[in-house]
């Protein structure tokens, strides 16, 4: 299981920056129904945040290996408007079973995840390999690194 949370994310950041770009587009129109809203907030971008439990002693040898598949894969992804953004935060767990490592991808809106795959899979398998590649090295991350869970989140702005 924890292997196809780190293949999804690897397949989700790779096919998110051409979703982004259309939605970009047509969040024009989904501004101004937003601004009509009652809500106290307005919505913002989407979020799909990976949190990880990297190994005590493996951060370098995992930032590394994010360093050479997830980061080209996710400029990529920029490159071709498929995400707006991706951020990776580093920090300490609250406990034994806590993350301590977030991998962030931000889309412009829910409808940027809409046939997310298939604009990804070819940047993925551009950057990283064949589909038995890419699962050979989710192996090799299960020594370094547990998946603790995979959150979408839409960010708000306080009205």
């Amino acid at each position: 299981m924890r292997m196809i949370h780190s293949f999804q994310f690897g397949v989700i950041a790779a096919s998110s920056l051409f979703v982004a770009a259309v939605s970009y587009a047509q969040g024009d129109s989904n501004a101004a129904a937003a601004q009509s809203s009652m809500a106290p907030y307005t919505e913002g971008s989407v979020w799909v945040v990976t949190m990880v439990k990297v190994k005590a002693g493996m951060s370098d040898d995992y930032i590394k290996s994010l360093g050479h598949t997830i980061k080209p894969v996710m400029e990529e992804q920029k490159k071709q408007n498929l995400i707006l953004d991706y951020k990776i935060l580093d920090g300490d767990a609250s406990g034994a079973q806590d993350f301590n490592m977030l991998l962030m991808v931000e889309y412009a809106n829910m409808a940027a995840l809409d046939g997310l795959r298939a604009k990804t899979d070819p940047i993925t398998e551009k950057i990283m390999g064949s589909e038995d590649q890419r699962r050979a090295l989710a192996i090799k991350r299960f020594e370094v690194r547990d998946i603790v869970g995979v959150k979408t989140m839409r960010e708000i702005t306080l009205k």
